[in-house]
């Protein structure tokens, strides 16, 4: 519901923003009018192309799927039961998910350093837990850069077009043609203004969008890394002997799944 808001607000955006100066441009089209902004439009143009792009592609990746599935984490917690680390490092190689990513690097450490404490194993998962989420985090900041760079871009066509038309101006003679001139050059310099902040509104839109949905992904990653951090210190605090019996636990959501008293930071 939220994601058909957002385009039905997108597409009428524009034909709102201009149709209040439709008795003023209504001989021109969109075209002929976007034309009247020089050079800078191309520029222009390339960035709105580029936030489409980027748009439609954290649409299709931006997803639960990437970050933690409920089949890893059985699979996961069945084989760290069964003290299966180096099978399950191999699983985590052949996964696509962030938390598989946590998941090796813990484990990796684990299998390398078999005297390692609690509290160096934390570490670890916690650094690559930081990691994931800073990749995630920095996926959806160029939308925000594209906020802030495609006003700059209009106000620079903005700008070269009213230098333009006051150079045009200084070299006329009839007084009345220089106010035509001026007028005419000034509305057709503000055009590109007008498209750099549109360009900027979608941007900072959908930015806001994918930012609360990368927030939510990087709490389920914490949730799900706190999980297999319990799961890995139950383990290495219970006798070998008693790991045959220990049977997995099928689970269907980890991001509720608290941690043990004694690895909770």
């Amino acid at each position: 519901m939220k994601v058909s808001f957002l385009f039905l607000f997108l597409i009428l955006f524009p034909t709102l923003a201009f149709g209040a100066e439709s008795d003023v441009i209504e001989d021109l089209n969109v075209v002929t009018l976007l034309s009247k902004g020089g050079y800078t439009m191309f520029a222009l143009g390339a960035l709105s192309l580029f936030t489409f792009v980027l748009i439609l592609l954290y649409f299709l990746t931006l997803r639960r799927s990437s970050v933690v599935t409920n089949k890893f984490m059985n699979t996961a917690e069945a084989m760290i039961r069964k003290r299966d680390y180096l099978g399950l490092i191999t699983y985590c190689q052949r996964r696509g998910e962030a938390v598989a990513r946590i998941t090796q690097k813990t484990l990796d450490f684990l299998t390398r350093n078999p005297t390692a404490t609690p509290s160096d194993i934390r570490e670890i998962a916690e650094a690559e837990g930081s990691r994931q989420g800073g990749v995630l985090t920095q996926r959806i900041s160029y939308l925000a850069d594209i906020g802030g760079i495609a006003p700059m871009v209009g106000l620079l066509g903005t700008v070269i077009g009213m230098i333009k038309s006051f150079i045009e101006i200084a070299e006329g003679k009839n007084e009345g043609l220089k106010q035509l001139q001026l007028a005419e050059g000034i509305w057709e310099a503000l055009i590109t203004t007008a498209v750099g902040l549109i360009i900027s509104i979608f941007a900072m839109v959908f930015y806001s969008y994918f930012r609360g949905r990368v927030q939510r992904h990087i709490a389920e990653l914490e949730a799900a890394g706190t999980h297999i951090l319990a799961l890995v210190g139950g383990q290495l605090q219970r006798p070998r002997q008693g790991s045959a019996q220990s049977q997995p636990v099928l689970r269907d959501d980890y991001s509720a799944a608290p941690a043990p008293p004694g690895m909770r930071g």
